[in-house]
């Protein structure tokens, strides 16, 4: 049965959510590998537009055609795009000049049959063709084995962006649309996922973590192990503790008429006023009253915080990023503490949870049997039902269960190192199972919310503390520490960590070392920086050497592609 896309830039009819090769373990009954590649009909050609073209300006298309940065999601999705054109094609493109010359008009509407999907960004990639040239179609919302139609809107090296607007032939085995909760999904660009089963889901992103690692690490394939499935979330929809939503500057046109004075006055709320997230492909904010994957306090507060950005939109010359977090109210974990959080700061109360919307109000959340608080505007993970699958698993990984009884107690980790801490959520806990902890991170505001974390837990001093500063430099100030009952976990940004951080990683030592990682791309190429290096100075010295021991995925955001990776390698 043919579904129409809810959204398309051409305005047809329609109706109704901070980087490889096509999926070699994709499940349904269409393997990607086997999807048809199919011609691309011209019938679809779209009607001319009627805006006036502007001059190209040369500088501003040589600024455009520069290389992506590296393992961002435009640099991982141009990998994939040479991985299904096949790398002499793309080669013999760029001989050729044709590259960059796209086969197909701006507006062209094509209609196609999904490849695979890219697992940087959740999008489906088809591959049209016109004569002899192959471009490639990246698509949001739509399936491997699907017949679509699309809509052709952006161009780019060897592919171009388009518009769903119409899934022709669904792919059963995988689309389910009574799954789907969110109103908003197939126009709000915060969701891929919604129309999956979940296990679905977590199959797909344990194909990213495989992908990732056979495309970017540059290690052998025997010296990985097999991705194990994907840690699912407790919570698969009212997860997520913050929501940031936005808003554009009024136009200049009625800014204008405020300057003369003469601007008419805005009762309700003005058409041009949108309060939530960008569009499917666009930079365009489209109004967002409710989000099924946020928390019900943060749904409950929504409301309110939009009608106060409508009754003061006057006031504002540009947009704004607003912020919404959950915590828990202040007493209502049973601790001692009664520190006030102010009025002002929260915008929806709902049982012991509160809203607040100050960056520099106090959040506080409860993992476990520990309590974290934390500034609003700093980080901390954003899905709190799944931080105890996530530390639970950390921990089991640097203390598997022993073969052999008693045997290997004195062999234990005893001492831990956490780069990257942040809030200090890894350090405090784990720090139960370890006898001293050193933590350090970049800014200065976490450590102070850290190290209020282990008094607020009570865990002294001398079992742990926290020091602001590079993670580069932490091996300086833990040289006390016995590197055979060491463990190191890195928890870096979606960047990485880097050839200065590693090598004095290397040079430490630690038994175990426990990676993880926002971005799966980075940290399989970090991994495989650490293996390389730490095999050359293991033959250069006759010392150990980093092996990668187990590799898996856990789901810290549902209903997207996003996968967060935990890399555990230790040194024999």
């Amino acid at each position: 049965m043919a579904s129409t896309h809810p959204r398309s830039r051409s305005g047809s009819p329609a109706q109704p959510p901070e980087k490889k090769k096509p999926r070699l373990e994709a499940d349904g009954n269409v393997p990607p590998a086997e999807v048809e590649i199919q011609d691309a009909p011209a019938v679809y050609q779209a009607p001319p537009s009627t805006s006036k073209k502007q001059p190209k300006n040369k500088k501003n298309k040589k600024n455009a055609r520069r290389a992506p940065e590296p393992y961002s999601h435009d640099d991982i999705l141009s990998r994939e795009v040479i991985a299904l054109l096949g790398k002499h094609y793309a080669d013999a493109a760029k001989a050729d000049n044709l590259d960059w010359d796209a086969p197909f008009e701006q507006s062209q509407q094509l209609e196609l049959t999904v490849s695979c999907l890219s697992p940087s960004t959740g999008e489906s990639l088809s591959v049209a063709t016109a004569g002899d040239r192959k471009w490639v179609i990246v698509t949001p919302l739509s399936l491997p084995g699907e017949r679509i139609r699309v809509r052709v809107y952006r161009h780019s090296r060897l592919y171009s962006h388009a518009d769903l607007l119409e899934v022709i032939q669904p792919n059963p085995e995988w689309r389910d649309m009574s799954l789907v909760q969110c109103k908003y999904f197939g126009k709000c660009a915060g969701c891929q996922y919604q129309m999956l089963s979940y296990d679905k889901q977590l199959d797909l992103k344990r194909q990213t973590v495989l992908e990732a690692y056979k495309n970017y690490s540059n290690i052998p394939p025997e010296l990985v192990p097999s991705i194990q499935p994907t840690i699912g979330s407790p919570l698969q929809y009212g997860y997520r503790t913050k929501l940031t939503p936005h808003f554009q500057r009024p136009p200049f046109s009625f800014q204008k008429a405020q300057k003369r004075g003469d601007a008419p006055p805005v009762e309700g709320k003005p058409d041009w006023l949108k309060i939530g997230f960008h569009e499917v492909g666009t930079r365009n904010v489209m109004d967002i009253e409710e989000c099924p994957i946020a928390t019900p306090v943060i749904n409950k507060a929504l409301g309110p915080v939009r009608d106060n950005i409508i009754k003061n939109i006057t006031k504002f010359k540009n947009g704004a990023t607003l912020l919404l977090r959950d915590s828990l109210r202040p007493g209502s974990s049973g601790d001692a503490e009664d520190a006030s959080q102010p009025s002002t700061s929260i915008a929806a109360e709902d049982g012991e949870h509160i809203c607040v919307t100050d960056q520099k109000a106090t959040v506080r959340e409860r993992v476990g049997d520990m309590l974290f608080e934390y500034t609003a505007g700093t980080f901390f993970q954003n899905n709190n039902s799944a931080l105890v699958p996530l530390t639970s698993y950390v921990r089991d990984a640097i203390f598997p269960p022993s073969s052999a009884p008693s045997s290997a107690e004195g062999d234990k980790p005893t001492h831990l190192v956490d780069a990257y801490c942040g809030s200090g959520l890894f350090s405090i806990m784990l720090a139960p199972h370890f006898t001293r902890v050193a933590g350090i991170e970049l800014s200065a505001e976490s450590i102070r919310s850290a190290t209020h974390n282990a008094t607020l837990n009570s865990l002294p001093p001398s079992q742990i503390s926290f020091m602001a500063g590079d993670a580069a430099n932490i091996f300086d100030t833990v040289q006390d520490f016995p590197r055979a009952h060491t463990v190191l976990i890195i928890d870096p940004p979606r960047k990485g960590t880097d050839e200065r951080f590693v090598e004095q990683m290397l040079a430490f030592g630690a038994k175990t070392v426990v990676y993880v990682s926002c971005n799966v791309h980075t940290q399989a190429r970090d991994v495989g920086m650490i293996l390389r290096k730490s095999a050359e100075t293991a033959e250069q010295n006759g010392r150990s050497k980093y092996v990668l021991e187990s590799l898996r995925g856990l789901d810290l955001f549902p209903q997207t592609a996003h996968v967060e990776a935990i890399a555990v390698l230790r040194l024999l």
